[in-house]
């Protein structure tokens, strides 16, 4: 699998060390991500894949990128970008993502603001299929965390984290291992 990766990469950290993942590939929108250097200390290929201003360009380099590498999935850990349809076609219910909400409340990239905006009590994290639309797939699992009274962004976002180290790669080892089946927009386990 490729782990697609825009950022600090924690989520890949945790990814690269779980054994029964095989990850052949690191893709980055920016050649500065912090999260390059992780994989590249790993000794997993490292590609960078500029965003140019056109969704379907991006989407054809992306998987070219992933291509190269014989990649089968591709696992956004911190993934700021929108792949296009054509992934989505070349990958069918082989990319998966995790978001800080119990989607399908509060989609989108400001998640945690918008959680704390609304007073939640409760959010959590999702692991989910990509699809056409944002943060929309079939849902892979779903995990609460508690919002304390005194929480800021980072406090939560803190928790929120620790929570997808654990159920991300779990979901992740249920692709590779082929253990999941989708029926509708339901994902069953096996």
């Amino acid at each position: 699998m490729a782990v697609l990766a825009s950022g600090m990469g924690s989520n890949l950290e945790v990814l690269i060390g779980d054994q029964r993942l095989q990850i052949v590939a690191v893709i980055s929108d920016r050649g500065n991500a912090p999260a390059l250097a992780g994989a590249s200390a790993a000794g997993i290929p490292c590609s960078v894949v500029g965003w140019k201003g056109n969704q379907s360009l991006f989407t054809s380099e992306i998987c070219r990128a992933a291509e190269e590498q014989k990649v089968e999935a591709l696992v956004l850990a911190g993934f700021m970008r929108i792949l296009g349809g054509e992934a989505i076609h070349r990958y069918p219910l082989r990319i998966v993502n995790v978001h800080p909400s119990l989607l399908p409340a509060f989609p989108g990239a400001h998640a945690i603001e918008y959680a704390l905006a609304a007073g939640v009590k409760v959010t959590g994290v999702t692991v989910h299929f990509v699809d056409e639309e944002v943060d929309h797939g079939p849902i892979i699992c779903q995990e609460t965390v508690e919002v304390y009274p005194d929480d800021d962004v980072a406090s939560l976002h803190a928790r929120i984290q620790k929570v997808e180290h654990v159920v991300y790669p779990e979901a992740v080892a249920a692709l590779a291992e082929g253990r999941l089946t989708v029926s509708g927009r339901k994902v069953l386990w096996t």
